[in-house]
């Protein structure tokens, strides 16, 4: 290959790359340094140096301030939020918004109803992760299931259904926030999990209420499209209730609840790209939230003294009266919540009734605790064997020994979290000794172990050949 031909086949290369580039960068617009909105809306905008562009009604605005000889440059928007320092440094790239694509291309994209797996399928694979709690998998594998079904549907006929947001409400360490991870893994759509307590009006210091949308469009790539029809977990939204103080604004409580209203129940929301609040330097998109589905979850401490209050009520003097220690015990109170409890909690009904569909998860028993730490399929114990598995050692508990471990997490009263610093705990000498001994092969963790009351059991390789011998 001489001189010529090779110059003409880099030539051919370097323009493939171009190209590539070139087509790359059509899936973005190009957005106004000022006021952050894309080309799509302000039409074409005007390029400056350092690709930086802005629309016409901002450079008209920025010329016929300095014409009429005004002084008040709070008049030229986006002005008090420029510093010439970092305009040098910006990087054009970041002020772009993804393209929303032509009609005919997302009905391609749009969800195939025969593609939703049916109620009893997504409640079977919960199963293989969640253990227990089965009135709650099968409310949410039934509304998850109708409200994609809705999405497919669309507004077909007259008939419009009407979005079913959910309220769970259950102890800590329950598996609330692990029921909607696994649920949107297994639905393979956006999931942003946000939490309330972060949440303040707008004007406060702390997230705006739409930094929840800006969560859910970071984890669709900044597709927007994709992210209506996401889901949004907000955890904590006990945290939000009304305050019982009335001297002093609340800005984290009642506000909130009423901010959040319109995004429960569907409206076109401007969400900063990139950034928690809308004054950052990042472009605006709009985002649909009728297609969004929105669960909340919440331990709600103080619900159960409330209910406690309510059933109390009812008993009166006599042989066939209700005791008022009667429901002191009841590990299940949360079970007979209603929505007037949840008003009294401190929840406002404009809020309640967008959520319709209520439910409680259970508290974990000794035997329920048992259970996740062997069946799910990344249990802890699973993941504890294949660590010491990749240094060829087995690793097995007896039932005392899981017995031991659940008593443990039991009087800790922080549901499955109490397992892992159970076990992080009485594994940590192991982790640390097994690799020192290549002669080892076993390790068996009994109850005495977890009770400091005796050592593991070793095993050595040549005991473990004699018994696959025999």
């Amino acid at each position: 290959m001489d001189d010529k031909d090779y110059l003409e086949e880099v030539e051919v290369e370097e323009t493939k790359e171009q190209k590539d580039e070139d087509d790359k960068g059509n899936d973005y617009e190009d957005v106004c340094f000022l006021c952050h909105r894309p080309e799509s809306k302000t039409g074409k905008l005007i390029t400056l140096a350092k690709g930086i562009c802005i629309c016409p009604e901002c450079m008209q605005k920025t010329m016929d301030t300095f014409q009429n000889g005004s002084q008040d440059f709070s008049k030229i928007p986006g002005f008090s939020f420029i510093n010439l320092a970092d305009l040098q440094n910006m990087i054009p790239q970041r002020q772009k918004v993804k393209k929303k694509k032509p009609k005919e291309e997302k009905q391609k994209e749009e969800l195939d109803i025969r593609s939703i797996p049916a109620p009893h399928k997504i409640k079977a694979s919960l199963d293989e992760y969640v253990i227990g709690q089965e009135h709650a998998k099968k409310v949410m594998s039934v509304a998850v299931y109708n409200h994609y079904k809705r999405v497919a549907t669309g507004t077909q006929d007259e008939i419009e259904i009407e979005k079913s947001n959910m309220l769970m409400i259950g102890p800590t360490g329950s598996g609330k926030t692990y029921l909607v991870k696994t649920l949107a893994r297994l639905l393979d759509v956006p999931l942003a999990i946000a939490d309330a307590t972060s949440l303040t009006e707008a004007g406060y210091i702390g997230d705006d209420i739409e930094s929840v949308l800006s969560k859910l469009l970071a984890a669709a790539d900044n597709d927007v499209e994709k992210a209506e029809r996401g889901i949004v977990f907000i955890d904590e939204i006990d945290k939000i209730a009304k305050k019982k103080d009335t001297h002093h604004r609340d800005v984290s409580g009642e506000s909130v609840q009423q901010g959040m209203l319109k995004l429960l129940e569907g409206a076109e929301i401007e969400v900063p790209v990139g950034a928690n609040s809308k004054n950052a330097m990042v472009p605006l998109t709009t985002i649909n939230t009728r297609n969004i589905l929105f669960i909340c979850g919440g331990a709600f401490p103080e619900l159960e003294a409330v209910i406690k209050e309510r059933l109390n009520k009812k008993s009166s003097m006599g042989f066939h009266a209700d005791l008022k220690d009667k429901y002191d015990k009841d590990p299940n109170l949360l079970s007979k919540v209603t929505v007037e409890d949840l008003r009294n909690f401190g929840m406002i009904p404009e809020f309640l009734g967008r959520m319709p569909i209520v439910f409680t998860l259970e508290s974990l028993t000794k035997d329920m605790l048992v259970r996740i730490l062997k069946e799910p399929r990344n249990a802890i114990l699973k993941q504890y064997q294949k660590l010491l598995a990749l240094d060829e050692v087995e690793l097995t508990f007896n039932e005392g020994a899981l017995e031991a471990i659940a008593d443990k997490a039991m009087e800790k009263d922080t549901g499955a979290r109490a397992l892992r610093a159970i076990i992080e705990e009485f594994m940590l000498d192991i982790m640390y000794e097994i690799p020192k001994d290549d002669n080892i092969g076993r390790v068996t963790i009994t109850r005495e172990y977890i009770e400091h009351t005796g050592g593991p059991l070793i095993t050595m390789r040549g005991v473990l050949m004699l018994e696959g011998q025999g």
